[in-house]
């Protein structure tokens, strides 16, 4: 049968603490570098989602000149709604909006 001192089991429980104080010092001492981590992943994160709308936008627009230069009937609706243009012999009818009281 051995026997173990209280020294024994002191040291090994003051040792055991050490190295759950070191874990807590260690973890602590990078707390600051893995909140750094967390606020630039969430930054990539809003920088993608940025990137893709403008990729949306990119292509509507990519699309509307493409369809400006090669059909004419897009060109003739863009006449007839921004410079109200009308062929000859047609009538324009004009809207307004209510006003707000």
């Amino acid at each position: 049968m051995k026997v173990t001192s209280i020294w024994d089991l002191l040291t090994k429980f003051v040792l055991f603490l050490l190295f759950i104080a070191a874990g807590v010092g260690i973890f602590f001492w990078y707390l600051p570098v893995i909140q750094q981590i967390q606020r630039m992943h969430r930054e990539i994160l809003v920088r993608e989602n940025e990137v893709h709308s403008e990729e949306k936008t990119r292509k509507r627009l990519r699309a509307e000149v493409e369809s400006t230069m090669n059909d004419p009937r897009t060109v003739e609706r863009l006449a007839r709604e921004r410079l109200v243009y009308a062929r000859t012999n047609e009538t324009v009818f004009y809207f307004e909006a209510p006003k707000a009281h």
